[in-house]
Order: C-alpha cells, then sequence, then structure tokens
C-alpha cells in the first residue's frame, strides 16, 4: 500500500465494482486504509478474492464478491451479501469497464488506399461493440440502480463513476469505448442532478494515460522504447509523461468524502497531466 492519505473513511461502507482489476483494486487498498469497509465486486471473483487477502492481512477490513455488472439479479444478490456482511453502503464506486478489440479499428483514418487486410470502420463487430458500450454504460447504470436506492437520505452517501479522456476528445480507433465514456460522464451530471434533491453526490474522474497491463503492449515496444502511439500521448500531455496510479487517489478520495467535497456535484475531474487542456499547439 502506498501512502495513507487526510481522509477519514470510518465506519464508511464502501462498494467498488471492477475490483479484481490491479486500477480498482488500489482504489479498494487506499479505502481501506483509510478506515472502510472495502467490498470488491468483480465477474473473476478469485482475483477479487486475492485483493481482498492482502487488504484483510495488511489490518483491513475486506470482502470479496463475484458480481456480472450486465446483469441485475447479479447485482441483487451481491448487494444483499455485502449489507449483510459489512453494513449499508455509503460510497459506490463504478469501476467496471473496458474496451475490446471487436469494437478498435487498425486504422487511424480511413484512406482510399491501403487499407487491404485492415479492420476498418465498416469492418467493427456489432456486438463487440454492444458489448464495450454495455460494459462500459450500463455496467455503471445498473449497480447505481441496485445500490443507490439504499443510499436515498443516507447522510454522507455518494457515487463516483470511471470517465476518461475519450469523455472529452474521442482517440482514434476506439469509437464504442470512446462514446460509452462520454455517455458515462453525461450520465454522471444526470445523476448528480436526479440525486440533488435526496442528499445522494454523484461526480467521476477522468484518468489520462496511465501504463497498465492492458495497454504496455500497445504503447511500449519489445525492447522498451515508446510505441508511435505511446509518443503521440507524450506529445500531448503537456507534462511528458505517464500517470501513475497513486495520483488518482487523491481525487478519487476527495471527491467522496463527505466533509471535503460536501457542496462538489456533478464534476468529471481529469487526471490528466494537462492532456485535457492542451490544444497541442
Amino acid at each position: 500500500m502506498t501512502k495513507q492519505h487526510a481522509h477519514d473513511f470510518k465506519s464508511k461502507v464502501v462498494v467498488l465494482t471492477g475490483a479484481g482489476g490491479v486500477l480498482v483494486s488500489e482504489f479498494a487498498k487506499q479505502y481501506a486504509q483509510a478506515g472502510a469497509k472495502v467490498a470488491l465486486l468483480d465477474l473473476n471473483e478469485e482475483a477479487a478474492q486475492g485483493y481482498a487477502d492482502e487488504i484483510n492481512n495488511a489490518g483491513g477490513t475486506a470482502r470479496a464478491y463475484k458480481c456480472n455488472v450486465l446483469e441485475k439479479p447479479s447485482i441483487e444478490a451481491a448487494k444483499e451479501a455485502v449489507v449483510k456482511d459489512l453494513g449499508e453502503v455509503d460510497i459506490l464506486v463504478n469501476g467496471a469497464g473496458g474496451n475490446n478489440a471487436r469494437a478498435t479499428t487498425d486504422n487511424e483514418f480511413h484512406e482510399t488506399e491501403g487499407l487491404e487486410d485492415m479492420k476498418t470502420f465498416f469492418d467493427l463487430d456489432q456486438d463487440g461493440i454492444s458489448f464495450v458500450f454495455n460494459l462500459n454504460f450500463l455496467g455503471t447504470l445498473l449497480p447505481t440502480q441496485v445500490f443507490a436506492k439504499d443510499m436515498v437520505g443516507r447522510k454522507g452517501a455518494n457515487i463516483l463513476n470511471i470517465s476518461s479522456m475519450n469523455g472529452f476528445t474521442p482517440l482514434t480507433k476506439i469509437p464504442a469505448y470512446s462514446g460509452a465514456k462520454a455517455a458515462i460522464s453525461n450520465f454522471t451530471e444526470w445523476l448528480a442532478v436526479h440525486f440533488s434533491h435526496v442528499g445522494i453526490r454523484v461526480n467521476a474522474i477522468a484518468p489520462g494515460f496511465l501504463v497498465s497491463n492492458q495497454n504496455r503492449a500497445l504503447l511500449f515496444n519489445e525492447d522498451g522504447t515508446p510505441t508511435a502511439r505511446a509518443n503521440k500521448i507524450l506529445n500531448n500531455t503537456p507534462m511528458g509523461r505517464f500517470g501513475e496510479a497513486e495520483e488518482l487517489i487523491g481525487g478519487l478520495l476527495f471527491l467522496t468524502d463527505e466533509h471535503a467535497a460536501s457542496f462538489v456535484n456533478g464534476v468529471v475531474l481529469p487526471i490528466d497531466g494537462g492532456f485535457n487542456a492542451y490544444s497541442g499547439v
């Protein structure tokens, strides 16, 4: 675990979806370190359990639950178990999401020639597009339906969604993922307004570019040098580097802290080294 932050989540129950992944599991560790009881939900229960064990071995309180964020009965079963094991839920972090190769083009720009043997926009798989959009958007909406029901009127209750730089300006090659993250940003604002009379705040973070196991091969060659795509990212990030997972934690904890961010509602916070602010000129 990295250093502890000055946020107090003692007595809070935090549910995180997608917590079998490296990034959201780090969020769970930070909440546990700040005193929260954390529920790690993931379709891969074994992965979530491994991180829960790590948290418990470090003195925190964590439980892992199998959950498919695209199936409401699965989410409802997880919620019932969480409430029984840890208590009523105070904070929901909708961390489940991701992209899929079936919804990704090989070419950045469509040309009149030279696209033989390439997967173009016209070749994108409908099921792949649906999967990516649903995983990100429905995978946020459905858990919110299930968990927010009991947050109504609960002091300090709030929700954090995960948007992306794609939510501001779409990246090339990934139209479904970009569209879904734009939908997440819009949905965050919609929810913030919708729940504003019943005390539930809703915000989001929009991470910039971090190196992960999922994108490492896209960003670095086998010899460790940046790929052409990585160089484009670095050239358009004023701070000139990729972000680190722990650099998301300050925004995460701030936005979900009922005291520090009590009047912050409907915000999509870029954590991106200046990428979103830079015109390229």
